[in-house]
């Protein structure tokens, strides 16, 4: 059946009516309002003109902004128009033109330092409202330390946040701890990348708004089951109003800024020679010598003569280079109009080491995209990409062995041959050259984030946010076969470099992927005077991981690295997999009366795989108190006062990272070889591995705080304060069981750790003029202690148990060395070699608790002070004028106790030039001896 719709007349007249008044309306500005234009100037209290204010008519994108003198112009205005001013650091001023067209308009200093926004868990929340103990640091402040790694970059930055690095490799990150160690286990904090669990290195520090770290449990419980170390909050750049497009080059050098010296080779000689002699009893007048006082006394001629010959080389010139380049090139776009901002980076940085054949190389590309659909939906889509290259040598100990080599060998003889390097073939020079092989492994990161943001009502945001990850990587390891001569015989082959007497090949293949699922609703209203803040959510997360490996052997060719060239007598391959996921619901109550009494309470129900289903779920709360009391009456008086609030929280928080499955009791598969006959045949077997506690559950980190904030002249200066302690209770250890049973030891709840420390920020921030300046400070300390682990000892150098901080040294207890025989004679020895120039230590007990005569490894080791640092430090000085900026940045350690090893005083690892001349020696006065830091 077949309609026909006709319009009427009286139906045309008003259609036509409708179009032509929407057609005049949207050809202007407003449908009714009479256009004009308006003036004036912008200064600040101080009475300064002010340029680059943005000016913009309220609801339009028509805008402008003030020239150098503070004047601005702006047209095209509705009669009934509102302005917007506004500029960085300053208040945000709306100005209505009805009835005037001239302006003038003083902008007002913000209050930075309380308005300051910071990210908090699945949200945000103004500095001032904060109860807990959270700090954070710009993205400007990270890109201008220049560093490739991120987590470099926080160096310094942050009170309570420990960054260090033990490695100086070109790719390697830093290690940080919050606050100090919880657990004997893992104490990394978790990363955080605008809401997604993630690497922080994988962030390159351009695209960086904010880093947020939250250090007690009142701000970390949010994240419950992985919080107990603390939380580190990234949010990247997004869209600003605007299009523009920067691109960014930098080009630097890092060099060693104390290099230590070997010794020269007649130095090398004499000590060595000292050394053979007190190895061999001191034997009076029959001075037991490996090296000639006349060759000692000929050397540098005998040098001059015959360099491969007699050698004098100094390892760390030749295996260290002057500098390290480095290059960095990003280029940046912002495209932001008023339903779509998109924020898109690529950057490319290069890093190369202080040893050749060593570089660090990442590609990074990232979009974040924001979409608003109406009034009540929008949405954003982000994407990322990240590709790192590492190109290493085979073998890691050419960083450190250079210091060890002996002056009196050769690297390399003159007519370009490999030397042994000592007399074992112990040469890591063709490492360090690339001759001997390399390790390069490329890694691939893709993922991305898509969230759909649903606001039904005023206050209310309700969000529905899924993530995926994935990660492959890829290495390959080869190792070259080197051989090395005698110096006049560059055609014979002696034999091969330690640790490249054969040519081989492995490689491996790992594939990961992660994926966050998350519902979110947030609500915030102000009521009068009352302020409600509340969240409620849900959480998946799910992470799987399969491993590849292959390797062969014995390789014929060493220019051929591919796994079809070996034999196929000496072949190998690998392969496992593993994955662990876990659900959470959480919630968060934010209450403020007045801006002056505050209270927030988290919560978290946590479900891990790592433990048995009737194990596996747990709450972690947390509560928090804040007292502005600069907002009280009776300091309204306090003259400079600008704000003092007080804080205090205590909460619960988790761990769960002890192994994938330490509940379950695996088999352990494996090929054997056995004999049929004559023949061989392989069989596979398996055995139960270790002995399972199938109750084990979560690690919990119970956190107090107490903290301070002030700020005082305006807020030009500000302080902040904290004390606190975390105590860590059913710590997941392995414990001792009867070696007859078989099985490897079981993880069980037991033991505790306790960690005390404080934390101070203190900053300055002014103005004159034109010219902004900055100076900022922050201390920290902290002291991890063992609690009673189930009497469990962990034992060596450094030790873990009841009483001891984490990783105390350990050992004997030095009284300074032995003068003379009498003194040997006449005093408890540790063996009887012991002879004058000897370390002399402490009888401190026996069997029956007292001091015995004896120096036993049983009673007289003790306790000798923490291997952690102390007293950490950093700050930062910034000065701006116009478009011109400075800035310092600096980090340090106050006290650190460290470990001498024995190769200090051993020639033959090759002595270290910092004891020649302050060694006991019986060549030195008995003055000199008395005097002297190491022994002979």
């Amino acid at each position: 059946m077949e309609q026909n719709i006709k319009l009427t007349k009286s139906g045309s007249f008003v259609f036509k009516i409708t179009v032509l008044f929407l057609l005049y309306f949207f050809c202007t500005e407003s449908g009714w309002a009479q256009q004009i234009a308006a003036s004036g100037s912008i200064k600040n209290v101080q009475g300064q003109s002010m340029a680059g204010v943005t000016i913009i008519v309220k609801g339009t994108k028509n805008g402008t902004y003030s020239d150098a003198d503070g004047n601005f112009s702006l047209g095209n205005i509705a009669s009934n128009a509102t302005l917007v001013f506004s500029f960085i650091g300053m208040k945000t001023q709306e100005r209505s033109i009805t009835g005037t067209t001239a302006i003038d308009i003083v902008l007002e200093e913000e209050d930075a330092y309380l308005e300051e926004v910071i990210a908090i868990g699945y949200g945000t929340a103004k500095k001032k409202d904060l109860t807990g103990s959270v700090v954070s640091v710009s993205g400007e402040t990270l890109s201008k330390k220049q560093s490739p790694q991120l987590s470099n970059a926080l160096q310094g930055t942050m009170a309570g946040v420990t960054v260090s690095r033990t490695s100086g490799a070109a790719n390697k990150s830093a290690t940080i701890k919050i606050r100090g160690i919880t657990t004997i286990n893992n104490s990394d904090p978790l990363v955080i990348i605008d809401g997604i669990p993630g690497d922080i290195d994988n962030v390159n520090a351009n695209d960086v708004e904010s880093i947020s770290v939250l250090k007690d449990a009142a701000s970390a419980a949010i994240y419950g089951s992985r919080a107990a170390s603390g939380v580190i909050l990234i949010t990247t750049k997004r869209a600003k109003s605007g299009i523009n497009l920067t691109y960014n080059a930098v080009y630097g050098r890092e060099s060693p800024t104390a290099i230590p010296k070997n010794e020269t080779a007649v130095e090398y000689m004499r000590m060595y020679n000292e050394m053979a002699w007190n190895d061999n009893g001191n034997i009076a007048g029959s001075e037991y010598t490996t090296y000639s006082q006349d060759q000692i006394k000929n050397y540098p001629d005998l040098n001059k003569e015959n360099p491969d010959l007699h050698p004098d080389v100094d390892w760390m010139k030749v295996m260290l280079r002057n500098y390290a380049p480095r290059q960095s090139h990003l280029i940046s776009l912002n495209a932001g109009t008023k339903n779509i901002g998109t924020k898109a980076s690529f950057a490319y940085d290069k890093v190369d080491a202080l040893f050749s054949n060593q570089s660090y190389q990442r590609f990074t590309i990232r979009a974040n995209n924001d979409i608003t659909i109406n009034k009540y939906l929008s949405a954003s889509v982000d994407l990322h990409f990240i590709r790192t290259i590492n190109e290493l040598p085979p073998t890691n100990f050419a960083n450190y062995v250079a210091l060890r080599f002996p002056p009196i060998y050769a690297p390399v003889w003159r007519n370009g041959t490999y030397g042994p390097g000592t007399t074992t073939g112990l040469n890591q020079y063709p490492f360090v050259t690339g001759d001997a092989g390399y390790d390069n492994t490329g890694e691939n990161t893709i993922g991305g984030k898509v969230s759909l943001d649903f606001k039904p009502v005023d206050g209310l945001k309700i969000s529905a946010i899924f993530s995926p990850n994935y990660m492959n990587n890829k290495e390959k390891l080869f190792r070259k076969k080197v051989p090395y001569y005698n110096w006049d015989d560059p055609n014979n082959i002696v034999g091969y470099i330690t640790g490249a007497t054969k040519t081989s090949l492995q490689e491996s293949r790992n594939d990961s992927y992660t994926q966050t699922a998350q519902f979110l609703a947030n609500y915030s209203k102000d009521i009068g005077k009352h302020k409600l803040n509340a969240l409620v959510g849900f959480e998946s997360y799910y992470y799987m991981i399969e491993n590849l490996s292959a390797a062969r052997d014995q390789y014929e060719l060493d220019d051929f690295p591919y796994l079809d060239l070996g034999p196929l007598t000496f072949r190998e391959n690998g392969g496992n997999a593993s994955e662990l996921a876990s659900r959470s619901w959480f919630g968060r109550v934010m209450y403020g009366y007045d801006d002056k009494y505050l209270i927030q309470a988290n919560g978290r129900y946590d479900a891990s795989s790592r433990f048995a289903s009737e194990y596996r779920w747990s709450f972690f709360p947390s509560v928090s108190i804040g007292w502005v009391a600069s907002k009280e009456s009776f300091m309204k008086d306090i003259k400079n006062l600008s704000h003092l609030k007080f804080r205090a929280s205590l909460g619960t928080l988790g761990n769960d990272r002890i192994g994938t499955y330490p509940y379950q009791s695996t088999l352990s598969l494996g090929s054997t070889l056995f004999y049929r006959g004559n023949d061989i045949a392989s069989v596979q077997r398996a055995y139960v591995s270790g002995y399972a506690i199938r109750d084990i559950s979560w690690e919990t980190t119970k956190s107090y705080d107490i903290g301070v904030d002030v700020s005082l002249f305006e807020n030009k200066l500000t302080a902040s304060g904290d004390y606190y302690k975390k105590i860590t209770s059913d710590m997941l250890l392995a414990l001792e069981i009867p070696d007859f049973m078989g099985l490897g030891n079981p993880d069980q709840n037991t033991g505790n750790m306790h960690t005390t420390g404080w934390d101070l920020e203190i900053g300055w921030k002014d103005r004159i003029g034109d010219f902004r300046y900055s100076v900022s400070a922050n201390v920290s300390d902290f002291k991890s202690k063992i609690g009673d682990i189930g009497g469990t000892e962990f034992l060596g150098s450094q030790v873990k148990f009841k009483g001891s901080e984490f990783n105390e040294w350990y050992g004997y207890l030095s009284q300074g060395l032995y003068q003379t025989q009498e003194e040997v004679d006449n005093s408890p020895t540790i063996n009887g070699t012991v002879s004058p120039g000897d370390v002399k230590y402490k009888d401190i007990s026996g069997p029956d608790g007292v001091p015995d005569g004896v120096i036993s490894p049983e009673y007289d080791r003790t306790l000798l002070g923490g291997s952690l640092p102390r007293y950490l430090y950093g700050g930062n000085i910034q000065l701006n004028y116009k478009n011109f900026d400075f800035s310092i940045a600096f980090q340090g350690v106050g006290k650190q106790n460290s470990y001498i090893t024995y190769a200090m005083v051993q020639p033959r690892y090759g002595a270290y030039k910092l004891i020649d001349g302050n060694y006991w020696s019986t060549y030195n006065t008995v003055e000199q001896n008395k005097n002297i830091k190491y022994p002979r």
